[in-house]
């Protein structure tokens, strides 16, 4: 399914909003206080400084701002955890149990944070609280779905398993944290930390991974000291509209090489280029990211008006009737007697238009194969009293 969601993000005039009202609230008060706001991911987008300041406030405000972003939370809930006893909350990765983080919040979502150090706990989180209580500009944006996730890696697995390669394959998100990992039994270990990192490396630089390798291995070594990056190639950028939502890495196929090649093959599979002239997109499904959704079954597709499903079955099912959806049916692979029209026995609601039964009286027998297509018109009842393992078919679910 290449369809992606939405997200808000602190955009930044909002960031410069937020920051500028805790400042505010810091100069009246008299405090000397660093003031750091960051995205959802806890990487920084404003930092202030007042007037005498300590040195050692930076670091200490943008990870109380941090702490906020990525647990969701006040940082002062986590202080009082280890306060209260749990010592084990020390160890929470990224977390600084330190009061005075707030989080950003539009609609209960967590966009990003704000922090304060400097003064005491109490007065550091009054002036987080006035940056976060102020007005904020936000931007919706696209972002990366598990769904889409899942088909990416999916797309380069199915190309790997036919070639008899095992890499692993790990799709992150925008901010380059882990969204889905395809890890086949034969593959090595260290590979799962390297696609990670290639993927990290893809999406917080919104560019290959292979550009730092390039880089580093013609006269640029010090690309070595790039924050978080990992100049090895097969990372890519997943990219919807312009954006980067997200990107994947692969490694430890039979070559470095390939690993690029099936991180391009399962970045193509997820991404959606803009649209021109405001007209919608056409959207492409490579004959890779076909048959690694065949190989499970599941929506290929999805749109308010229509769907594209997948249909993978290795045994009859119930009786469905759909009263507003049209089922379009070509069939892939495999052969199927599907029954239509007829009498439901019992039937039971799922969903409002959406029935099953588990017989079906009369109706008419159509005996499908390869090649054959069935259309299943709304508020007729269907079905599939016998299948090959597997039996494959491609359906447009249609809404009337």
């Amino acid at each position: 399914m290449i369809t992606v969601g939405t997200r808000r993000v602190l955009d930044a005039k909002g960031a410069d909003a937020v920051a500028a009202a805790a400042e505010t609230e810091a100069t009246r008060n008299g405090y000397r206080v660093v003031i750091a706001v960051v995205d959802a991911w806890g990487h920084v987008l404003q930092l202030r400084r007042t007037e005498s300041a300590q040195p050692a406030s930076g670091q200490v405000a943008l990870d109380k701002a941090r702490t906020a972003a990525i647990f969701v939370r006040p940082s002062r809930e986590i202080e009082e955890q280890v306060s209260g006893g749990r010592l084990g909350a020390l160890a929470l990765h990224g977390a600084a149990a330190l009061t005075g983080g707030i989080p950003l919040t539009v609609d209960g979502e967590v966009i990003g944070a704000i922090g304060t150090s400097g003064e005491t706990p109490d007065q550091d989180e009054s002036v987080s609280l006035a940056g976060a209580q102020a007005p904020f500009s936000v931007t919706d944006v696209p972002a990366l779905t598990r769904t889409v996730a899942q088909a990416a890696a999916e797309a380069a697995a199915a190309v790997a398993t036919e070639r008899a390669v095992w890499p692993v394959v790990a799709v992150v998100d925008a901010g380059g944290e882990l969204m889905y990992l395809w890890r086949p039994d034969s593959a090595q270990v260290a590979s799962v930390q390297v696609a990670a990192d290639k993927a990290r490396t893809a999406a917080l630089y919104r560019r290959p991974s292979k550009d730092f390798e390039d880089q580093a291995a013609h006269g640029r070594p010090s690309a070595l000291h790039l924050a978080r990056a990992v100049p090895l190639q097969g990372g890519m950028p997943i990219v919807h509209g312009g954006h980067v939502v997200g990107a994947v890495g692969v490694s430890g196929a039979s070559s470095a090489a390939e690993d690029q090649e099936l991180s391009m093959l399962a970045a193509e599979t997820a991404s959606v280029a803009p649209r021109e002239g405001g007209g919608k997109a056409a959207t492409y499904f490579p004959a890779e990211s076909v048959g690694a959704r065949f190989a499970t079954g599941g929506l290929l597709y999805d749109t308010p008006g229509y769907k594209i499903d997948a249909g993978r079955r290795t045994a009859p099912g119930e009786v469905e009737y759909h009263e507003h959806v049209a089922d379009v049916m070509h069939v892939v692979s495999g052969t199927a007697t599907v029954v239509t029209g007829g009498q439901m026995i019992a039937p039971y609601t799922v969903s409002p238009g959406e029935m099953r039964a588990a017989v079906l009286e009369g109706g008419t027998r159509h005996e499908l194969g390869v090649g054959d297509v069935l259309v299943v018109p709304p508020g007729v009842p269907h079905h599939f009293a016998a299948v090959s393992d597997p039996f494959l078919y491609l359906v447009a679910k249609v809404q009337d």
